[in-house]
C-alpha cells in the first residue's frame, strides 16, 4: 500500500510540473498559490548511536509530504517560505533487533533480538515513526523569481514536528508461515522536535537536508540512554 501511495503521488508531481512548463510556454507561469512538495530522502543516525541500532542504508527512508506558501519579500530575490505537511519516517534495523520496554521501573527501552520475544527466523525489522511538520521560518534566495520553474534556488530554515504515530514491525517465520507483528506504542520517543533544514535545486528539482537537533528518544528513555540525532538527505519535487 506504501509503496503504492510513493508511486502515485510522484507520478502525480510529476505530471503537474510537465503540466506547469507546458503551460508557460503558452502563457507563462499558471498563477497557482503555493507548491506542493515531495521529498524521498535517506536516514543516519547521527551520535550517541545505541551499540545495537544498526541500521540499512535504503531501508531507513523518509517520505515528506508539504504544502508551502512563499511570500516574495518586496522585488527582491528573497522570499519567506512556510510550510505544513507530513513526514514518515523509517529506520531498518539489518540485525533484526527490535525496541522493548525493560521489565525494571525506570520506563526506559531497550534493543533486544527479535528471537528473544517470540518472534523466530526474523528477517525485517523496522522502526517507524510519522510526524505533523511545520516550517515557520525559511529563507529563499531565487535567481529568477519571476520564473521560479526555470529559477536556481538556494534556502535554509528551521523546521519543527509534533510525532502523532510511532511502531515498530518485524516480519518473521514460525512453522513455514510468514508473520508480522506491529506494536504500536510510543517507544520512549520524543514527542516534539525541532531542527535545521537546506535545500539547493533549480526549478522543481532540489537536493534537500535536515538535521534533527533534538534527541530521537526521550531522556534516559532510549537504548542505553543515549543522546541519538538524526540526518535526513534526498531530492525534493515541487508542482507549482
Amino acid at each position: 500500500m506504501t509503496r503504492k501511495l510513493f508511486a502515485s503521488i510522484t507520478m502525480l508531481l510529476l505530471v503537474c510540473s510537465v503540466f506547469a512548463q507546458d503551460k508557460e510556454k503558452k502563457a507563462g507561469r499558471p498563477d497557482l498559490p503555493g507548491a506542493f512538495i515531495i521529498e524521498f530522502g535517506l536516514n543516519r543516525a547521527m551520535g550517541g548511536t545505541p551499540a545495537r541500532f544498526v541500521q540499512g542504508v535504503f531501508g531507513s527512508r523518509t517520505l515528506n509530504l508539504y504544502y508551502q506558501y512563499p511570500i516574495r519579500l518586496w522585488k527582491s530575490k528573497f522570499s519567506i517560505n512556510p510550510a505544513i505537511g507530513f513526514s514518515l519516517e523509517r529506520y531498518k534495523l539489518t540485525n533484526n533487533y527490535t525496541l522493548n520496554r525493560q521489565i525494571d521501573a525506570d520506563g526506559s527501552y531497550s534493543l533486544v533480538p527479535a528471537n528473544d520475544l517470540n518472534m523466530p527466523n526474523a528477517d525485517k525489522s523496522m522502526l517507524i515513526m510519522n510526524y505533523l511538520d511545520f516550517t515557520p521560518a525559511e529563507i529563499s534566495f531565487n535567481t529568477n523569481p519571476d520564473n521560479p520553474s526555470r529559477s536556481i534556488h538556494v534556502s535554509v530554515g528551521a523546521r519543527v514536528g509534533i510525532l502523532f504515530d510511532s511502531h515498530t514491525k518485524v516480519n518473521y517465520s514460525e512453522g513455514g508461515e510468514s508473520k508480522m507483528i506491529k506494536d504500536k506504542q510510543p517507544h520512549g520517543l520524543n514527542f516534539f522536535r525541532y531542527g535545521i533544514s537546506s535545500k539547493i535545486g533549480i526549478g522543481p528539482f532540489s537536493f534537500f537536508g535536515y538535521y534533527n537537533l533534538s534527541p530521537l528518544f526521550q531522556e534516559n528513555k532510549g537504548p542505553d540512554q543515549t543522546q541519538m540525532n538524526t540526518l535526513t538527505f534526498g531530492i525534493s519535487l515541487s508542482g507549482f
